[in-house]
């Protein structure tokens, strides 16, 4: 039987719906009405949980950025003492988790990241740098032979194939997974020169 500690909190509801429908309709095409009724209490209840709109979106952004690097930090953590081949698909693993499951929130880092405060905006890009940082090195340990700018361009690359899942309609979910990682890893392999 499930806990309570298993339902989204309120707060959770609110943010997936918003997250949807800034995806679906941009930021300024969606008001606290509609968000509050996605998720049944009015719009201005939504101010209980959030000052409003931006700080919504705010919290999305930077959220799922730190939530990425977390991430990663923890199957580094988790994979001490494997290959390094091992702790790379780990890394892809997780990011194609966020990408099939959380393809909203690509599309709105896409479109609204400029709409965030000039704060909020610097710290997505701070969490997005360590994130690419631990990668690069991931990747360097993979392809010793790769320099660090080839291994960075490489990671940004691989991104881009893995964030592309808002483009992709409704596929099956184990056959894009398995088709993206053995992508992503045949774009490393290009660089290091293994394939």
């Amino acid at each position: 039987m499930a806990t309570r500690t298993d339902a989204p909190t309120r707060r959770e509801q609110i943010l997936k719906e918003a997250a949807r429908l800034f995806a679906e309709r941009g930021f300024h095409g969606v008001g606290v009405d509609e968000i509050g009724a996605a998720v049944g209490i009015s719009g201005p209840g939504l101010y209980r949980h959030f000052a409003g709109k931006d700080a919504m979106l705010a919290e999305l952004l930077v959220g799922i950025s730190g939530q990425l690097l977390r991430g990663a930090k923890r199957r580094l953590a988790e994979a001490d003492g494997e290959a390094p081949g091992a702790v790379l698909d780990s890394l892809i693993e997780g990011h194609i988790d966020f990408a099939l499951d959380d393809r909203p929130l690509i599309t709105l880092h896409d479109r609204e990241l400029d709409r965030l405060r000039d704060s909020d905006r610097k710290l997505v890009r701070q969490l997005q740098r360590q994130y690419v940082e631990l990668w690069v090195g991931v990747v360097r340990e993979v392809y010793p032979a790769v320099g660090e700018p080839a291994a960075r361009s490489a990671v940004h690359a691989v991104f881009g194939l893995l964030n592309s899942t808002p483009h992709l309609g409704r596929p099956s979910r184990a056959a894009t997974a398995g088709l993206l990682h053995r992508m992503a890893r045949g774009a490393f392999d290009a660089v290091g020169g293994a394939g």
